[in-house]
């Protein structure tokens, strides 16, 4: 089997020929990557549901919007936090890349409340199975792009594909003015 290079703390930004309906303009933060597979978080899907309806304490040290986000189709009654640490690593918190990391749930929030720069919290994940993800990218399902520690708590979550792919280098600056549905342009 080949190494795969890993793609931990990346963005996966869905393509406009992605037709899987859970990944239609997903931005997928990668928590994991490597030979057994991939796991990772959709940050553009805010639920109706307040953190504090279920996580007791760790509603106020959301950012906006103060909801839980849903982090892709699998494993939906379980919960992961994702925080932005900008210093030391705090106890209760591991990093992922550069300053952003997860957060164990289990902990005491104000054992984390002086150090979390800002914080989500997704209900489920999306993962893929050993080189599946590798697949869907040679398929060109996907972008992959650089993470920002912002994107973790963008105040407006339903426009960060555009906003991820307007800031690239390339010419995937002009994807971000792809219409939402092709037929009407």
């Amino acid at each position: 089997m080949t190494e795969v290079s890993s793609l931990t703390g990346r963005l996966l930004v869905a393509t406009p020929a992605l037709s899987d309906p859970n990944f239609d303009r997903a931005v997928v933060l990668l928590l994991d990557h490597d030979e057994e597979g991939s796991l990772g978080v959709v940050l553009n899907r805010p639920t109706p549901v307040d953190v504090a309806d279920i996580l007791e304490g760790w509603g106020e040290l959301t950012g906006s919007p103060g909801v839980v986000f849903q982090g892709g189709p699998v494993s939906l009654d379980s919960a992961l936090g994702v925080a932005v640490v900008p210093g030391a690593d705090p106890v209760g918190w591991r990093r992922i890349h550069g300053s952003i990391g997860l957060v164990d749930l289990e902990a005491p929030p104000e054992l984390l409340a002086a150090t979390l720069g800002s914080l989500r919290i997704f209900a489920g994940y999306a993962g893929w199975g050993p080189g599946q993800l590798e697949d869907e990218l040679t398929d060109g399902a996907w972008y992959v792009v650089e993470s920002e520690p912002g994107d973790v708590s963008a105040p407006d979550p339903e426009r960060l594909w555009r906003a991820v792919l307007r800031r690239q280098r390339s010419e995937l600056a002009m994807v971000a003015t792809y219409p939402d549905d092709p037929s009407m342009n």
